[in-house]
């Protein structure tokens, strides 16, 4: 009787779970942004984790979904009502067009080839190489925000 009861769940319970497991999450990549279009006027919107994904609100129908950091989270919008317009996973992934990997002894080091290759900053390199790239960086939107 047990196992009847257990297969009739599961049995009950596989339709749900293929559903959830069909649907495929918002992809946006890493520090790249993505237009949302909603059929309803949005009267709150929530992101699950704002590290992995960030969401701007451009109008009432139009938002601005950014990947901050990757991996899976969640953005819910609800209308005016507090009804439901939008409830989907949203993937945060790596963008590889264009980009080089440099394996080295266990260390990796991330390039930028469009069409010369630079360092680019990159989560999960070296923590080296990342901390000499970022300053970089940051020395260089310093010299440019000093010009302006």
């Amino acid at each position: 009787m047990r196992h009847l009861v257990l297969a009739s769940i599961l049995a009950l319970g596989s339709p749900s779970l293929a559903l959830a497991d069909s649907a495929d999450p918002l992809t946006v990549p890493i520090d790249q942004a993505r237009i949302l279009r909603i059929p309803r006027q949005a009267g709150s919107v929530i992101i699950g984790n704002p590290s992995i994904a960030d969401i701007t609100i451009h109008d009432a129908r139009t938002l601005v979904l950014t990947g901050r950091s990757y991996g899976l989270t969640n953005l819910v919008v609800l209308d005016t009502n507090g009804d439901v317009v939008l409830d989907d996973s949203v993937m945060v992934s790596t963008v590889e067009d264009h980009s080089l990997r440099v394996y080295r002894q266990g260390s990796r080091q991330t390039f930028a080839c469009a069409p010369t290759c630079e360092p680019k900053v990159t989560i999960g390199d070296d923590p080296i190489t990342f901390e000499s790239t970022t300053l970089q960086v940051q020395r260089h939107d310093a010299l440019s925000q000093s010009s302006n």
